[in-house]
């Protein structure tokens, strides 16, 4: 019994020690999970709050009109907005363009911005302003690298800085350094430009968008041999080493609202009567404040940049006046702009020759959409045009080719009906490889000297290596002509005319299915009447530098346009050459000139253009051509892709040591094109570029939440692993306390005992 009883009390109290250390450690795991817990709902409860307050700040929802938001972090804030005004003054032949960018910065950032854009080819770009606050800084032309220099030594040091650069002569950046947090600033740039005419219609167009360009892989090496006799020499394998200054980001219409919104006026002041005008692809209000004058204005008051702005006009008689002679004073010369429009082929009552006629259509990828429609119809009217007595042959292209026959047929009916057939069975699709379709238009195997030989070209001119095609048409045109026709609302009017200009043919433009027929009218009446040939203009007292300086061939109701730098105006100016197989000429006395606006520049940019000519050509070496361009372009301060204009303002604005952020403006798609056609199927989005809402142009500005402190709103990637690591290390927590305790308990067990 005493033994029983003294057995008894020794185990109770080891009984009770057990007990509260299971008591103990139950109650130190209860801890731990809630401290974990408490941890994990802290840590989640952060994130929570510092989405809504990011939330608070900006939502896609909630952004303003006119916002491309960036995604980044979680988050979304604004990016840097652009918006463009163009004011267009016509005066008689020529127009005056000013086109402002505003560059507005929303974010909380530094920024530097750039934006690739498109201007009119033959326009001469002179004057840059950059506009920040009250102050207006006026840009200078330098020699390209040196505007570069000047330009990246302002914005390494902190100061507003706007460098205009041309990539081709239709194709600029402008790139604006160190806008501040919420800031505003303008760029400026005015260009000079003439009028185009076309029979009795006159017309201006005004780009708006730069389409993709196809640029190909270098395959073929070029090679460039010393002046020296050496024979060595160097090899360029890149038939476009530009091809990043030429490609800025697009942005898919399917997951996008158009941005850069546009407004436009034209100050229409044509020197007589006006009848009819009209905008082909946007909707316009025309006020007539007198008969001579219209102000025309988009009715929407912006619209996004997508598509080419084209106006045309009329005189009010049944034609067109026929000559037009101006005059300009600069320094100590006398600049004239001569317009002459040739008697039509009916006049001169000449039949016309039997021809060959080889068409060529493009239907890559970046002809989907409402291109390949418009292009096929063309292409279709222009087969039901030719004659029997005619010879035809087809060519497709993407990226691959395809003949229609081996050499070209008679155009009767089953051959044209074929014909018609093959194009009506093509579909978008794949790369443009355009200089091997030129080169198998441009192969002469009938070699009938009888026939007049022309290439029918239809494409939109999306490729990045002109110049491999210029040198193609050089090297291989013979007794071809080249007639381009540009389709779709974003055309390559640089590659179009300089394609034309060295195939000796023609530009003819085709924006909507509406103008097929109207259009390629026009371009039949080109083709079907002789051209005047063998034009030459003599100057009677005055010396004078003409451009061009071989006068091309004058297609019918095309009109000669003739610049000149004269050492006086005196005299007259005469104009020769045959219509058909008959003589023409003309006299214009030179004190019957009116008074124009910009020829000087007109007549340095054309000059240019001969210079690039002669170039490609090889009528001038590259060092030979680069210099007289050099030359004009600073005698007449205007922008090449030898020359830049720069403006810098001297107050540094950005602080020391803050970081500066580049953002590349993106553009649209152009209007009618099929986004998958041009890049494949839709991938998910760069994060800048994923979310974003509609554009519009002055519109009230609301209320902006305060931003938050920077660690509210930089929130840890959602991508992380920073949760696990969490939960990891309080199970590591765990562990150790339980181990603790163990430790502990080994002295109280070996007590107890």
């Amino acid at each position: 019994m005493d033994t029983y009883d003294t057995a008894d009390s020794d185990e109770h109290p080891l009984l009770s020690r057990l007990i509260k250390v299971g008591l103990f450690l139950l109650a130190q795991s209860i801890a731990v999970m809630l401290v974990a817990f408490l941890a994990l709902l802290v840590s989640f409860g952060t994130s929570w709050s510092a989405t809504t307050e990011q939330a608070s700040l900006l939502q896609p929802g909630d952004a303003r009109s006119g916002s491309l938001l960036l995604k980044e972090d979680g988050a979304y804030t604004e990016a840097i907005r652009l918006g463009t005004d163009i004011d267009i003054t016509v005066s008689g032949p020529t127009l005056r363009a000013r086109v402002t960018q505003v560059f507005r910065n929303p974010t909380k950032d530094w920024v530097e911005a750039t934006y690739v854009y498109p201007l009119a080819t033959d326009g001469a770009v002179d004057t840059l302003k950059m506009v920040v606050g009250d102050r207006v800084i006026v840009g200078d032309i330098k020699e390209r690298q040196q505007a570069r220099v000047i330009y990246e030594q302002a914005r390494r040091a902190g100061q507003k800085a706007a460098l205009t650069e041309q990539e081709r002569p239709n194709i600029f950046t402008n790139s604006v350094a160190n806008i501040g947090p919420g800031e505003t600033v303008l760029v400026q740039i005015e260009y000079q430009e003439p009028v185009h005419q076309s029979g009795n219609e006159y017309s201006l167009r005004l780009p708006l968008v730069v389409a993709p360009r196809y640029s190909p892989a270098p395959i073929v090496q070029s090679v460039d041999f010393r002046n020296d006799g050496s024979g060595w020499g160097a090899t360029h394998s890149d038939p476009v080493p530009d091809r990043d200054r030429i490609s800025p980001p697009v942005l898919d219409p399917a997951k996008n609202a158009p941005v850069n919104p546009t407004s436009i006026t034209v100050r229409l002041k044509s020197g007589f009567a006006l009848g009819e005008v009209k905008s082909h692809h946007h909707n316009v209000k025309v006020e007539s404040p007198d008969n001579t004058t219209r102000v025309v204005t988009l009715t929407e008051g912006a619209v996004p940049a997508d598509r080419d702005f084209e106006l045309t006009w009329k005189p009010a008689a049944a034609k067109a006046p026929s000559v037009g002679l101006f005059r300009e004073h600069v320094g100590d010369a006398d600049y004239l702009l001569a317009f002459v429009t040739p008697p039509t082929a009916e006049q001169a009552m000449q039949k016309p020759l039997p021809r060959e006629v080889v068409f060529v259509i493009d239907n890559s990828g970046s002809m989907g959409g409402t291109s390949i429609v418009q292009a096929k119809a063309s292409l279709t009217y222009a087969l039901s045009r030719l004659q029997p007595h005619d010879r035809f042959n087809v060519i497709r292209f993407d990226d691959t080719m395809d003949v229609l026959f081996a050499a070209s047929v008679p155009a009767d009916a089953a051959h044209v009906g074929e014909a018609t057939s093959f194009v009506s069975a093509l579909q978008a699709r794949g790369g443009t490889e355009m200089v091997p379709a030129m080169r198998a238009a441009l192969t002469d195997t009938l070699g009938d000297t009888s026939m007049v030989r022309q290439v029918v070209f239809l494409t939109d001119g999306a490729i990045g290596n002109e110049q491999q095609l210029f040198e193609t048409i050089t090297a291989m045109r013979g007794r071809s002509r080249v007639f381009m026709v540009g389709i779709g609302s974003a055309p390559n009017t640089y590659l179009m005319t300089r394609a034309s200009e060295l195939g000796r043919g023609a530009f003819t433009h085709i924006g909507s299915v509406e103008q097929v027929e109207e259009r390629m009218r026009g371009l039949f009446a080109k083709l079907e009447n002789p051209a005047v040939t063998g034009l030459s203009a003599k100057f009677s007292e005055a010396k004078a530098d003409v451009t061009p300086a071989i006068i091309p061939d004058v297609y019918r109701d095309e009109p000669l346009v003739l610049a000149a730098k004269l050492d006086k105006l005196a005299g007259s100016l005469e104009i020769k050459g045959r219509v058909g197989d008959r003589p023409w000429s003309v006299t214009l006395p030179l004190q019957n000139a009116a008074e124009g606006k910009g020829l000087s520049k007109l007549w340095a940019r054309r000059k240019i253009g001969d210079a690039e000519v002669a170039r490609t050509l090889r009528e001038m070496t590259p060092e030979e051509s680069d210099k007289a361009i050099l030359a004009l372009a600073l005698d007449h301060q205007i922008v090449t892709r030898l020359t830049s204009l720069v403006a810098v303002d001297k107050t540094p604005s950005r602080p020391e040591g803050e970081p500066l952020k580049l953002s590349e403006l993106p553009i649209n798609l152009p209007a009618g094109w099929d986004f998958e056609k041009v890049f494949g199927e839709r991938q998910q989005l760069p994060a800048q570029l994923r979310e974003r809402h509609a554009d519009a142009r002055n519109q009230p500005a609301t209320r902006r939440p305060t931003p938050a402190a920077p660690d509210t709103i930089r929130l840890p990637k959602t991508a992380t692993s920073a949760e696990l690591k969490m939960i990891a290390g309080l199970i590591l927590i765990v562990l150790a306390l339980i181990l603790f305790v163990f430790n502990r308990r080994q002295p109280l067990l070996t007590d107890a005992a």
